[in-house]
């Protein structure tokens, strides 16, 4: 007999901080945490202070407490990575299953679109539009998912031609099926699988394309992302200092960072899904 496949305990591990995470990001306002932008001042010392049981995370060269600044940044980081994903996929993977099912003049311009999207350089294109518009959480997010429309809609193109000629598709066409019908009922569900399991990772890469940002100066206006975090701590001078104030955020980030990959990997594993894009 064949075993089952389980999720085991290193799925579940990364797992849990991604939802440790994201809870706490998500009731940061209710949790009893210092005020981000509050200054601890304490007389007679210059900060930034060293961790303490006081400050978890130390504090800034403001005196502001860096665990509720970290926090305060994950609510906006992630929220960047899930809606920027999340955008990207709705489009992408909308033009891409509807040019593998219909075929003809359609696919030919999407395929076009697609084969634009990759020939510009992606940090232009964003640096462009951020500079054009502005720089708040849903510009810099619309401005990424613009960027992974390309891939994401590759990779739900290729998933969708693999299926659009299986049997079950067939026997929908020959039953009379309508193309949205066969794009709901039949493709959907089995693409949704290849799709579903590459988010995490788009994610990951979305977090990684804001703190880039960050240090090009283009990032989130006003608020704390894990990106200006890590900027505001990499003076030379702070980093020899007081490394307290980037290795803390850097530490979160790359925790988080490495879980949605493993995640995603693993996943990708599990549902044996093929990086046909």
């Amino acid at each position: 007999a064949v075993k089952a496949r389980r999720l085991g305990l290193g799925f579940w591990l990364p797992m849990g901080w991604i939802l440790l995470i994201v809870g706490v990001a998500l009731l940061a306002p209710v949790l009893p945490l210092k005020d981000p932008t509050d200054h601890f001042i304490r007389p007679g010392e210059r900060p930034p202070y060293p961790p303490s049981a006081d400050h978890w995370f130390g504090t800034d060269q403001d005196a502001r407490d860096m665990f509720s600044r970290i926090i305060s940044g994950a609510r906006v980081s992630l929220a960047v990575g899930f809606m920027s994903v999340a955008m990207s996929f709705i489009v992408g993977g909308s033009l891409g299953m509807v040019a593998g099912l219909v075929r003809g003049w359609f696919d030919r311009l999407a395929s076009f679109l697609f084969l634009v999207l990759f020939s510009f350089p992606g940090l232009v294109l964003v640096i462009l539009i951020i500079a054009l518009i502005d720089r708040s959480v849903l510009t810099i997010s619309v401005t990424l998912a613009i960027a992974g429309i390309a891939p994401v809609g590759r990779l739900a193109r290729a998933a969708t031609l693999a299926f659009a000629e299986r049997e079950f598709v067939i026997a929908a066409r020959t039953l009379g099926a309508r193309n949205s019908r066969i794009l709901f009922r039949e493709l959907l569900p089995n693409v949704i699988i290849p799709m579903g399991a590459l988010v995490l990772l788009g994610v990951a890469a979305a977090i990684v394309a804001e703190g880039g940002l960050a240090f090009l100066g283009l990032s989130l206006e006003k608020g704390t992302t894990w990106g200006k975090l890590i900027r505001n701590g990499a003076g030379i001078r702070v980093l020899s200092d007081s490394p307290w104030v980037a290795f803390g955020p850097i530490t979160v980030m790359f925790l988080t960072l490495a879980s949605l990959n493993y995640i995603g990997d693993y996943l990708r594993d599990f549902f044996n899904v093929r990086e046909t894009g």
